[in-house]
């Protein structure tokens, strides 16, 4: 009986003592997987990206980047124009933009946009913020706090549904 019990807590022992082994053993072959199929699930992302423009005309218009900070906007840089509540450690998480007021005919708040010709920035962002009044045909759009300040021309801008 006290072998059967002293065999029982050394399985225990050993069980507890390579556990941690055993799941990063899994974690790892888990993220090999991910990064296996991470390249196809972009390709396949954007093929699904594609597939949504087409035929939709793009709008062509000047991007520039901002920051949430009182000089660059209101003297509430967390809140947008449509009241949506900026994270300000990671402002970017949100991929949201700012339109000029013309656009705003075509686009309302919340509108999915998908921005293509600025390089690292390209991708779906959401219409949560106005610019002011004095811009036409421009988009802005929110950046970090660490990141610079940037200016594109001729890019292009998808209504997404």
């Amino acid at each position: 009986m006290l072998l059967k019990s002293l065999e029982n807590s050394i399985k225990k022992f050993w069980f507890i003592k390579f556990y941690p082994y055993l799941c990063n053993m899994n974690i790892n072959l888990i993220l090999s997987l991910a990064l296996l199929f991470l390249p196809y699930e972009i390709k396949r992302g954007q093929l699904v990206l594609q597939e949504q423009i087409k035929g939709i005309k793009p709008v062509v218009v000047t991007a520039t980047t901002y920051k949430a900070n009182s000089s660059e906007t209101d003297e509430d840089p967390h809140i947008t124009a449509s009241g949506f509540i900026i994270d300000m450690d990671n402002p970017y998480k949100h991929r949201l933009i700012a339109i000029s007021r013309d656009l705003k005919r075509k686009w309302k708040f919340g509108t999915k946009v998908l921005i293509e010709g600025t390089g690292k920035h390209d991708g779906v962002y959401y219409v949560r913020d106005l610019m002011n009044k004095r811009y036409r045909k421009r988009v802005d759009i929110l950046i970090d706090h660490k990141d610079s300040q940037q200016t594109f021309k001729k890019v292009k801008i998808y209504k997404l549904p």
